[in-house]
């Protein structure tokens, strides 16, 4: 497994569209702390950026020796807004800036089942290619459950499509996030996301899901107990093989600054399982 550094480390609070570091500063922190890649995001660049914007971006990454595990394309998409899957219907723009990025994995997000058709045509287009769709495991989505995330995948029935598992969201809906999980999602499970949380009746923080309705909790460090448990996280991926990113993507600005959570990071996921050097 290889460790990724979510740009969203460092957007700002509240926000995904404003940073609080240029992504030259974000990308000398990651390699200095030893990840291998960032997860870019629009709040750094998409397809609103234009392509000298896009082309520096992409050689200071490659002179530091970093990767993009992943691109989200728009600020819909992570926002998980009603306009999240339009990127499906004009897909084009999403593979150029891939590409762009030397990356092949691109995040969509669906709404509806009258999605799963653009899904298909989407990635149809994305193989010609070399590029892979996943759909992140999101509340508000059809990726709330894991029968939801199998029907979808299993619909859509391509094999360039496939899921982000994120045991936070899946926890936040009930629904179990470990091996038996993991294991299920194995044919189709192309990138991790982590963040941490408690779920607590008078959490500070309150989310809106289709399968439990409001939840509460509060936003912890990753290290931090109570919250996600991540050593059967890292049993059940050891056990399919997993070999793909592992992306640190939580929104930490509530918590601490953007250098401290990327460090912290690290610290503690390579204390709990193994990654390449």
């Amino acid at each position: 497994m290889r460790l990724s550094l979510s740009v969203r480390v460092a957007e700002a609070p509240g926000s995904k569209e404003k940073t609080l570091m240029p992504l030259d500063e974000l990308a000398k922190l990651a390699k200095r702390i030893g990840y291998h890649a960032l997860c870019m995001r629009a709040s750094q660049a998409g397809v609103h950026t234009d392509l000298q914007t896009i082309t520096a971006m992409r050689q200071t990454l490659d002179d530091l020796g970093l990767a993009v595990s992943m691109v989200t394309g728009d600020f819909a998409i992570p926002m998980n807004n009603e306009d999240g899957p339009l990127a499906l219907r004009n897909i084009k723009p999403y593979l150029d800036l891939t590409e762009q990025f030397g990356a092949s994995l691109i995040r969509i997000a669906m709404k509806k089942e009258e999605d799963i058709p653009w899904a298909q045509r989407a990635a149809d287009q994305a193989r010609e290619r070399n590029i892979r769709l996943a759909h992140q495991s999101h509340t508000q989505s059809p990726f709330e459950t894991v029968d939801g995330s199998l029907e979808v995948l299993k619909q859509v029935n391509r094999e360039n499509f496939g899921i982000i598992y994120e045991p936070q969201n899946l926890d936040l809906c009930g629904q179990d996030y470990g091996p038996k999980t993991i294991k299920l999602f194995e044919p189709y499970l192309f990138n991790v996301y982590l963040q941490n949380h408690i779920l607590r009746p008078d959490g500070r923080s309150v989310i809106n899901t289709w399968v439990r309705g409001d939840v509460r909790f509060d936003p912890i460090r990753l290290q931090d107990k109570g919250g996600i448990d991540f050593d059967p996280v890292f049993e059940g991926l050891k056990a399919v093989g997993y070999d793909g990113y592992v992306t640190v993507h939580q929104a930490f600005s509530d918590i601490m600054k953007p250098e401290e959570a990327a460090q912290q990071s690290y610290e503690y996921l390579t204390t709990i399982a193994h990654f390449e050097d």
